[in-house]
């Protein structure tokens, strides 16, 4: 018998596996936080045998050469991908016996990256389970323009090709379990559900639904803007990253905050965007712990730039701290939690901005109030439908683009509230009048604002 565990990580939109039978296990794509891992195989009462990775990862920080130090295992990395460490190469066909009657079966699957590989496991010679990485996912593929833009027409017929390599090789049966797609943005788009498998592929994925010339045609008009930490996840993947250190950081009391926002580090707000907007620290960011956290303030911030977190609770902090090591982020400056009247100096205040729905815009404008309505969503989603004269800065572009929006009161909205928030803190951070609107997109229709297509 063989088991396959799977571990969410819902704030990057990836998955990590823990497969094996009743002695050993192999892991697939590890986080960088390994003790989430171990504790899976504690549970199983497995040894972790090998780590194996499908590719070297743009979109986090992978644990796997901690991993494979810490249990002993042997570390499966794609043959022709350029490290800078010890690893068992691997080659198309190889495999490795993981326990008894199991075997991995390693599948050159170009596309997402020239060297990624799937893996299959088999069970007494037949396909089981298909760990395809950022290759074949639920109702798409991974993207293949994050390594060189000169290959990225050539890995996309590559993607169609190792799709057509897993549907011939395995039967329909046979589930896909993909590292990306449930919201990563090595996803050429959006997974189409929660679970699949190769003959569900095989009816429903561009990948087989159109030729070849059409899914490229298709794929690449349809890629959106490569997040900016991107550019730091490969290198350090391939110089091996560092054990993670998730010890606490330091308490900051009002007076330190105010001398790091001075020196222009920043300071996080991980409340939620309601909290915030009623009551913050002047000059401070609103990332929601609960929202993409890890995703977006990783694209937002200067690299390198200290950070500091205020929360509610040390558990927040200590959630967000292991979410922002996936993608880096190793250490915060500093925290503080608590009430957050206490995280300004006696004598300062908090500050605030108000929060509406589309109908309250609507009000705003047929009472012909100095209206900016400022529009934060990505391109495709603004191609399907935007408000009549509102300006457009996709929210990972905003920081650098404050000076472009113009005079007035913004009042700043995405598909539902949380990428409008961070904006709003932005905003208010620079020194604007803003309002977050805080409401889904279809309620603009249906306040009797004017949309325009494309």
């Amino acid at each position: 018998m063989f088991f396959v565990d799977t571990l969410e990580f819902e704030g990057l939109g990836n998955r990590s596996y823990l497969a094996g039978g009743a002695a050993a296990a192999v892991v697939i794509d590890p986080p960088r936080d390994i003790d989430q891992v171990i504790a899976a195989a504690a549970r199983r009462g497995v040894r972790i045998a090998y780590v194996a990775e499908t590719h070297v990862h743009n979109d986090y920080v992978t644990g796997g050469l901690e991993l494979a130090r810490v249990a002993g295992a042997a570390y499966l990395v794609p043959a022709a991908a350029h490290v800078s460490f010890a690893r068992t190469p691997v080659a198309d066909g190889d495999t490795e016996d993981v326990d008894a009657g199991l075997v991995l079966r390693a599948i050159a699957t170009p596309g997402h990256t020239p060297h990624h590989t799937s893996y299959v496991l088999e069970e007494d010679g037949r396909g089981v389970a298909a760990f395809t990485g950022g290759s074949l996912l639920i109702g798409t593929v991974g993207r293949p323009d994050l390594v060189e833009p000169r290959l990225t027409e050539q890995l996309a017929r590559a993607q169609h090709a190792s799709a057509h390599r897993l549907a011939a090789e395995l039967d329909d049966d046979v589930p896909v379990l993909p590292t990306h797609g449930f919201g990563s943005f090595c996803s050429s788009a959006q997974a189409d559900g929660d679970a699949s498998t190769i003959g569900k592929e095989r009816t429903s994925n561009d990948a087989f639904t159109l030729d070849v010339d059409t899914f490229v045609q298709r794929m690449l008009a349809g890629l959106e803007d490569v997040p900016a930490y991107y550019a730091h996840m490969g290198p350090a993947n391939a110089a091996g990253p560092a054990p993670v250190d998730l010890t606490p950081p330091g308490r900051a009391d009002a007076g330190e905050i105010s001398s790091r926002l001075a020196a222009g580090e920043w300071v996080v707000d991980l409340r939620s965007r309601m909290a915030f907007a009623e009551g913050h620290v002047a000059g401070s960011f609103n990332f929601e712990g609960e929202g993409k956290l890890a995703t977006y303030l990783a694209w937002l911030i200067p690299w390198g730039k200290p950070v500091t977190l205020l929360a509610e609770t040390p558990e927040q902090v200590a959630d967000a701290q292991r979410e922002l090591a996936r993608v880096g982020i190793d250490r915060p400056a500093a925290a503080a939690t608590g009430d957050p009247a206490g995280w300004v100096r006696q004598g300062e205040h908090l500050v605030s901005f108000p929060r509406a729905r589309f109908a309250d815009l609507a009000d705003a404008r047929r009472r012909g109030d100095d209206v900016v309505v400022l529009d934060v969503r990505r391109d495709s989603e603004r191609a399907g439908g935007h408000i009549d004269g509102s300006v457009h800065i996709p929210v990972h572009a905003l920081h650098g683009r404050i000076g472009e929006v113009p005079d007035g009161t913004v009042w700043v909205h995405c598909a539902g509230g949380m990428r409008a928030a961070i904006a709003a803190s932005l905003l208010d951070a620079a020194g604007r009048d803003v309002v977050a609107v805080d409401d889904g997109f279809d309620a603009a229709t249906e306040a009797g604002l004017s949309l325009i297509s494309g």
